[in-house]
């Protein structure tokens, strides 16, 4: 009571009144209605009512009805002012909210805690990224962005001030309570960030709050618990901490949070908090800086205040200090009543109090509450929740995840060839989204041991280990740092192995880091939040560039605005249609196409995935590998039989490899690419009529027919056997052995068949038979061989393989069909063309197996004229050149090797496609194809074939050129 004592001898100066000559942020466009409605309510207020507009109560959503009885007591007989709304779910606050301003006789000003979004108090709401995760972003714009984004949310839900942004400076990592809450330690970042923010959430007609005043980002402790001290100068603190309040004051920043601390050099008696400091609040806040917006306590109940005086006590110390809404308060009748007393006293004046009550109800109108409106319940939680937040989120972590080391330019990962990846988790939280995310690049193994040693010993067949760091994203206030165990595991770890370290928690976690001399590359990711570990897979890998700057120095040289820039290395990336042009409503019906396909049985299973400009924009899974009611559901990493599109994936870009060196033409004919043709009747056709179906050549040969018995129409022993040995081993299928030698019957066959008798266009497998053969006659080396060193490796296509039972589980593997006519067992890891199993699996024509994100890259890779992941496989003009229609003329739609939009009514495409366009489709259902002017790639695989390859309902139905159709019509911009 003595220091209240003091302040009754204080003499109120007001250096401003409610409209002076100084423009208050409060003001609106129609100032003079908006005097005219706070004088005329005002003048209609008793004292009791005056005095309750000053109260901001805390009210939770989640504690049933006998707290809400409460609260609407409080309302209704104290008067209260506002509400700051805590913990619940967004219904229940607005069921709570709209009861309360019901009840009010004057509606409530309304407040949150929604620092990065309502999701700091609310279930089932949208949760932006932290402070410090914006600190890193470099383009405000970004962050201004985010502001209004939750202003908006705010605004739903029916919130008209959010105590935010916090813009205190966190020049101290010990720091327990703000941390993650500050844009960082730099003061001139921390204003830019701050005022972004505020600008772009006050856009949305949310006003906004500055805390904690004048600074508690250079504190050890939490005044929640106790009295934090700021021992810096004055001329200190004028010159940092109240940095950026000036710069938001001067551009109409709506409030101030004042915060419970000890400023030894603003406020001389000890231990005095700064809340009720009328040299802090009064002669500092409001004369020096000149703010006339709403001041507000910070929470009064916390015992860096409550520790002061008794309840009541300190409301009146932080009134007379200058401020003008007391935040939940611990007894809000009593310190009412002491408000009461000391107008009787005179230690107060009427003045006094209507110039906060008058500020309260400006700001009252600039909300909208003269023509208050209760929150709408229908589609509230879709409105908290809206497909732009999750755009922004994307962007914001694109443009956060920072690279603050990266020796010998290690990232992006490039010649995936060289690279033997191991994902090391460490933290107790998952990181599996980020492996996922880095298996789509390449193959990466998660590698674990209970022991240092045995991990070692794992790490020693991968010369490049990511090691990924997770705790928990729930709060900001979680722990960060690393176990002794993890930091000695991290040196043994760096000390034996090439070391990328990602961190998904702040960045003071490498602190703890005594050295890094061993680790290659460092990577600061924020939070361990979905989007997080994908962008961060994603920068690993270049698809997104290196964009972020630290926003706090973290030892071993690292410092603020530490980042190693790099721009993206064209690999695909994967994100949200809206990003590219496309509509994520339009393409959901392809889930409807795709289920009905699968429901009327005509295909068990199905991957589709589309692309554009590069972004991997919808890729899902549907059905499951057969029809059998205990077969798995088709995922991500499941291979399929690509059949067909085996020409344009394997043969072809060998081909065009060798035309782009020169060794061959397109003009060369087949007599000079193997010399046994020359006396055949297809020795002078070149290699632009063959791959242009434009030789009289057959469309295919039954190769497999001639090695039946003649009378039970099943393999002949005279061809097959059973078991492995020398004469046999071409395995065609399970316990199914071929003749060796019957691999040189088939290209004796193809040379010596008569061709067809009139030149037009023809579909035919055998050019690429005959290309085989060449190819692996100049190379002297298999064409499985040829596409991994050439391509599939450092393409990171590791899902792509020919013979995938060799590299791939059977669960993973999708069979294509139960084989009545030839090899009499279901089809299940051995591919389903009859020629290419009799060529061991691997033909020119089929055999490939892959999955639709592997297709997609080596699609990509053609669309982008022969680019991809930071390597040249084609000049662009090698790419023209087998995309050109040479025979157009004579109704011949096909490219070199590639297929092409139809020229009439039918034909491959959904006919709404640019003629530029190129793919191809395959007899087991699939389908891939891209389009340079709309730059769309779309992958469609299936095993339409199964059980019974005879009837093709696919086809009939439409449904890969109607889904292709779907695709054009998503596309908005």
């Amino acid at each position: 009571m003595r220091s209240i004592s003091h302040l009754l001898f204080v003499v109120f100066l007001f250096s401003h009144t409610v409209f002076s000559q100084t423009k208050s942020p409060l003001l609106t466009q129609d100032a003079k209605a908006q005097q005219i409605w706070v004088d005329s309510v005002y003048q209609q207020m008793t004292l009791d009512e005056k005095i309750g507009q000053l109260f901001m109560v805390q009210a939770f959503s989640n504690k049933g009805e006998a707290h809400e009885k409460t609260i609407i007591n409080q309302v209704k007989n104290l008067y209260i002012g506002g509400i700051i709304f805590s913990t619940g779910d967004p219904k229940s606050q607005a069921v709570f909210n709209n009861k309360l301003q019901a009840t009010a006789k004057l509606p409530l000003l309304i407040g949150m805690d929604a620092e990065w979004g309502l999701s700091m108090r609310l279930k089932e709401t949208y949760a932006f990224p932290w402070n410090m995760t914006l600190g890193a972003i470099e383009d405000n714009t970004l962050v201004k962005l985010t502001g209004r984004h939750i202003g908006e949310h705010c605004k739903r839900l029916g919130v008209h001030f959010n105590f935010a942004p916090v813009v205190d400076i966190n020049t101290n990592p010990k720091n327990p309570i703000i941390g993650n809450r500050s844009f960082g330690e730099d003061r001139d970042n921390v204003t830019t960030k701050a005022l972004a923010f505020m600008q772009g959430m006050q856009s949305a007609g949310v006003l906004a709050n500055a805390k904690h005043f004048p600074g508690h980002g250079d504190t050890e402790t939490d005044s929640h618990k106790t009295l934090p001290s700021i021992s810096f100068s004055e001329k200190r603190i004028d010159s940092v901490e109240l940095y950026p309040y000036k710069r938001l004051i001067k551009e109409g920043l709506a409030s101030v949070m004042v915060a419970h601390l000890n400023v030894p050099s603003l406020e001389p008696r000890d231990g005095y908090p700064s809340s009720i400091s009328h040299n802090i609040v009064t002669n500092i806040l409001k004369n020096r800086l000149g703010f006339e917006g709403l001041i507000f306590t910070d929470a009064l109940g916390m015992k860096g205040a409550s520790n002061f005086s008794s309840p009541g006590d300190v409301d009146l110390a932080a009134f007379l200090a200058g401020n003008d809404v007391l935040l939940m308060s611990e007894d809000v009748g009593k310190a009412v009543e002491k408000i009461k007393e000391a107008l009787n006293q005179k230690t107060i004046t009427e003045e006094r109090l209507a110039y906060s009550v008058k500020k309260i109800l400006m700001a009252k109108y600039k909300v909208g509450l003269k023509h208050f409106k209760p929150v709408e319940l229908e589609h509230l939680n879709e409105d908290l929740n809206r497909l732009e937040d999750d755009l922004l989120s994307e962007e914001l972590f694109e443009n956060a995840i920072t690279v603050v080391k990266n020796k010998a330019d290690l990232l992006p990962l490039r010649q995936l060839e060289t690279k033997s990846v191991a994902y090391v988790p460490m933290g107790d939280e998952s990181g599996s989204d980020f492996l996922k995310e880095l298996q789509k690049y390449t193959k990466v193994h998660e590698i674990k041991s209970d022991n240092l040693d045995d991990l070692i010993t794992k790490l020693s067949g991968y010369n490049t280990v990511i090691v990924g760091f997770h705790r928990s994203n729930d709060t900001p206030w979680k722990s960060y740092k690393f176990t002794d165990k993890e930091l000695v595991w991290l040196y043994e770890i760096a000390r034996t192995n090439r070391v990328i370290l990602d961190i998904f928690v702040k960045p003071y976690a490498l602190l703890d880091l005594s050295t890094i001399e061993n680790i290659e590359s460092i990577v600061v990711s924020y939070q361990n939040s979905r989007i997080a570990q994908e962008k961060s897979g994603q920068l690993i890998f270049g698809s997104v560039g290196a964009k972020g700057h630290l926003p706090v120095s973290v030892g071993n040289g690292l410092n603020v605005g530490t980042g190693i820039e790099y721009n993206d290395i064209l690999n695909l990336s994967y994100g949200l249609p809206e990003r590219v042009g496309m509509s994520s409503e339009k393409l959901e019906k392809i889930d409807s196409l795709a289920q009905y396909a699968i429901d009327n049985k005509m295909t068990p299973g199905i991957q589709v995935l589309v692309a554009r400009k590069g972004k991997v924009i919808y890729n899902k899974n549907f059905g499951n590998h057969t029809y059998a009611t205990d077969s798995k559901t088709v995922a991500f990493d499941d291979v399929y039989d690509v059949a067909s599109l085996t020409k344009i994936l394997g043969t072809l870009p060998l081909i065009m490899e060798l035309v782009e060196k020169g060794v061959i033409t397109l003009d060369t004919k087949l007599s000079k690419l193997l010399p046994e043709y020359e006396d055949s009747n297809k020795a002078n056709i070149t290699i632009k009529q063959m791959l242009s179906h434009y030789a009289r050549l057959k469309p295919w040969i039954p190769f497999y027919y001639a090695t039946l018995d003649p009378d039970t129409k099943r393999p002949s022993p005279k061809y097959y056997s059973t078991k492995f040995s020398k004469g046999f081993t071409v395995k065609v299928a399970n316990e199914l052995y071929m003749r060796t030698d019957y691999k040189d019957s088939i290209q004796g066959i193809i040379k010596d068949t008569e061709l067809l008798n009139r030149l037009k266009y023809r579909y035919s497998d055998l050019p690429y038979y005959i290309l085989k053969k060449y190819l692996e006659t100049y190379y002297d080396k298999g064409l499985d061989e040829l596409v991994q060193d050439h391509f599939y490796q450092s393409l990171g296509a590791n899902y792509t393989t020919y013979n995938p039972s060799i590299k791939f589980s059977s669960k993973k593997i999708i069979p294509t069909e139960v084989d009545d006519y030839y090899r009499y067992q279901e089809v299940h890891g051995f591919v389903h063309d009859m020629g290419a199993a009799m060529e061991g699996g691997v033909g020119g024509h089929a055999g490939i197996f892959s999955n639709a994100n592997d297709v997609a890259k080596i699609m990509q890779m053609y669309l982008q004229k022969g680019f991809y992941g930071g390597k040249r496989y084609f000049k662009p003009e090698t790419i023209d050149k087998f995309n050109t229609c040479y025979y157009c003329d004579d109704d011949n739609r096909r490219g070199i090797g590639f297929d092409k939009p139809q020229l009439g009514d039918e034909g491959p495409t959904c006919g709404c496609i640019s003629m530029t366009s190129f793919g191809h489709s395959g007899f087991t259902g699939t389908y891939a194809w891209a389009d340079p002017e709309e730059e769309i790639v779309y992958v469609f695989l299936a095993n339409r074939t199964y059980p019974k390859a005879d009837q093709n309902l696919l086809l009939r139905a439409n449904i890969r050129t109607d889904i292709q159709r779907f695709i054009y019509e998503a596309i908005e911009d």
